[in-house]
């Protein structure tokens, strides 16, 4: 008899899918492939997503359905460079989770992060985390990078655990909502989630003395439910996003204040905001009406992305 339900985690070869009847949970396998879009994956089941599967025996089960998807957020793979992995499927937003020291900011990793979930148009909540170790210029970083990110309509809040800062704020966000939450290694979404969750009891980490980066505490992609209403997907630390699934005009059109100024471009949608004659977004950057930041972050992931696909180009040959 064909069932129901959702994937609450993945573990690379199993998953868990929780029933829509009796709210049961199966460990399942996939039968079949699954491909999304022609785009090759190393995991063709997410997080989040709506599967039929089959029982086998009392505790097991086949998935061999993926059912429509509202959205999803997608990244090229860490291990095998020429494929894409889904993190989640169906959320309802996003939270990254960055600091401004301890690991120190990375402010390009927050705009790669947004190129993830511009194209399914996902809420996004950027929350800056640890605040309680921000001297008077990591709070004056903190302050402008607000700004940057609150006026093209993204939220931004503060939070620290030890001071219980902004925590109910994260809650009010979360409740009752399906959230993506994600950010690069060692920047404390654990500790996040242990503090408003307590007993979930989350292992968290430390940051190595050696290199300043964050060792990885969540090993495995997995929802967890809010006993104040909504659910969490909590994800692996990012190291580094590359994006071998866009190409230049993607990029261009996921900035999204970029591309509502295009339409007044000399060349449109096709303009690129590097020289070209007449680009209304180079104006408005002489005129300090888009933020320095960002295009210069934009720079950055438009060389990546030529340079990756350059090389992807050869390696037919």
């Amino acid at each position: 008899m064909s069932l129901s339900g959702t994937v609450i985690k993945s573990t690379g070869s199993w998953y868990n899918v929780r029933l829509d009847e009796g709210n049961d949970q199966l460990q399942c396998r996939i039968v079949g492939k699954f491909r999304l879009d022609d785009i090759p994956l190393t995991n063709p089941v997410a997080v989040g997503d709506r599967v039929e599967l089959e029982r086998e025996g009392d505790d097991k089960g086949m998935i061999f359905k993926i059912l429509d998807r509202r959205n999803y957020v997608i990244r090229q793979s860490p291990r095998r460079k020429h494929d894409m992995h889904l993190l989640a499927a169906n959320i309802d937003q996003a939270v990254i989770v960055v600091t401004v020291v301890h690991p120190t900011l990375k402010p390009g990793f927050i705009d790669r992060f947004l190129l993830m979930t511009e194209k399914h148009e996902i809420p996004v909540v950027i929350v800056f985390n640890k605040a309680d170790l921000y001297d008077e210029e990591d709070l004056g970083t903190y302050a402008f990078m607000k700004d940057v990110y609150n006026k093209i309509g993204y939220g931004v809040i503060a939070t620290s655990v030890p001071e219980k800062g902004g925590l109910d704020n994260l809650k009010n966000i979360l409740k009752d909502k399906t959230t993506l939450l994600s950010g690069q290694s060692g920047v404390g979404k654990s500790s996040l989630i242990n503090a408003i969750q307590p007993q979930m009891d989350l292992r968290t980490g430390e940051i190595s003395d050696h290199s300043g980066k964050g060792q990885h505490t969540t090993t495995f992609a997995e929802m967890l439910e809010l006993d104040f209403g909504g659910r969490l997907i909590d994800t692996p630390g990012i190291k580094t996003l590359g994006f071998n699934n866009m190409d230049v005009h993607n990029v261009a059109h996921s900035f999204r204040e970029f591309f509502e100024l295009s339409q007044h471009c000399r060349f449109g949608g096709a303009c690129l905001h590097r020289n070209e004659p007449g680009c209304a977004v180079k104006a408005a950057l002489k005129n300090g009406d888009i933020s320095e930041l960002r295009y210069l972050n934009y720079l950055g992931i438009l060389d990546d992305v030529e340079d990756q696909n350059y090389w992807e180009r050869r390696r037919e040959f």
